[in-house]
């Protein structure tokens, strides 16, 4: 499913049944589809009750859709699910303004994971790692034995790292192309299936067998060019705008307590893009602040700059997700999601939700260096909290 554009005036204004109306208009379907799929939260009770222990209901969140984004030049519907009032307005906002400049460019790597095996009680730590490099092709064959129906679908177990840790530790990465998957349960069982072999290769104790959710080969690279006269507002011109918001990446660099909080501002974004597709926020988050550290100083995962008369943005950030298998199989409103953003491949989701990061991050920086940030988002937590909500 594809949209011709993301741009849909008049839709903040409109109803939920109108804006449910205007969407299957805009994606060709049956309105009635899309309340089918929202129904009970897009989860229904049992199926919760299957899905985690002690369930004693469904809780909701609001669900949302971003307009405005363009992607590889492709128009894309964003969805978001999130507590937080003003991340929707201000990532259409801010995807409005890229336009002017073409939109968001993005690329994505392989889905490469990595299933790690750790022994310890290791003796001589370099010459168990010289027999398991010798073994690299029966345990790289071992995995992907493990993982038949991945390899059949172009992916599977690509090469093995070793290294001793230090104090009798060693471990084995696995490194594994997921395809479309996030990958966790095929890793785990890679892991479990070649962990006997490796203790014994190594000559040690058998300890962890797991997959690491740092998957800083996995990155999204996404890319913004906004003209300065795009950035403009009645309070502040274009130029003085892109001065600000470059000034306040700026300071994201050189300060951590600022860094952390400018990276809050990116998942704000993400992270509302990952629930609402139903992929898993935790790693997401846990590998994105793995990441933002890996200089050994926190960094901003997201930089502004000033080039000529414009203001250019880019983010790097470690994001893996999936669009097959984990709670996709059971959620209707997670298979909305994607029908939505019209994406099959991981790869395609990992972009959007990327451009999804990028957004929010401009949108918290202008409003910042601009007209402060209470202004328009504690306006919304008021609206929320007091029940008096504009349709």
């Amino acid at each position: 499913m594809s949209v011709s554009t993301s741009q849909l005036p008049g839709f903040r204004t409109m109803t939920l049944e109108q804006r449910l109306r205007c969407l299957a208009e805009t994606l060709g379907r049956e309105p009635g589809d899309f309340a089918t799929a929202l129904a009970n939260a897009g989860l229904e009770e049992a199926t919760a009750n299957a899905m985690v222990e002690n369930a004693i209901g469904v809780l909701g969140l609001p669900f949302g859709v971003a307009l405005n984004f363009q992607v590889n030049g492709r128009d894309v519907l964003v969805p978001m699910a999130t507590e937080e009032p003003s991340v929707i307005a201000a990532a259409s906002h801010a995807a409005k303004r890229t336009r002017a400049g073409g939109g968001f460019e993005a690329s994505v790597d392989r889905s490469i994971m990595a299933a790690q095996i750790e022994v310890h009680d290791v003796s001589e730590p370099e010459e168990a790692l010289g027999r398991l490099r010798e073994a690299q092709a029966e345990l790289l064959g071992r995995a992907n034995e493990v993982a038949k129906g991945l390899v059949e679908r172009g992916g599977g177990a690509t090469e093995l790292e070793f290294r001793a840790l230090g104090d009798g530790f060693l471990v084995v990465h696995v490194l594994v192309d997921c395809c479309d998957a996030m990958g966790a349960n095929l890793l785990n069982g890679i892991a479990e299936a070649l962990g006997p072999r490796v203790a014994e290769l190594a000559g040690g104790t058998l300890g962890l067998r797991i997959l690491s959710n740092y998957c800083d080969r996995r990155c999204v690279r996404v890319r913004a060019r906004v003209p300065f006269e795009a950035l403009g507002c009645s309070r502040a011109a274009g130029d003085v705008a892109a001065h600000g918001v470059a000034s306040a990446s700026r300071f994201a660099e050189l300060d951590v307590y600022r860094a952390v909080t400018h990276n809050k501002g990116v998942m704000n974004g993400v992270d509302a893009v990952a629930l609402a597709t139903g992929n898993d926020t935790r790693a997401i988050e846990a590998a994105a602040h793995a990441y933002a550290a890996r200089s050994g100083v926190y960094k901003p995962l997201a930089t502004w700059r000033l080039a000529g008369g414009e203001l250019v943005g880019e983010l790097e950030m470690p994001l893996s997700v999936g669009v097959v298998g984990g709670a996709l199989r059971a959620h209707r409103g997670a298979r909305l999601a994607l029908e939505l953003i019209g994406t099959r491949s991981a790869g395609e989701l990992a972009m959007v939700m990327g451009a999804a990061g990028l957004a929010t991050n401009l949108a918290a920086l202008r409003a910042l260096s601009t007209e402060g940030i209470q202004r328009g988002h504690m306006s919304l937590h008021h609206r929320a909290s007091t029940g008096r909500i504009t349709p």
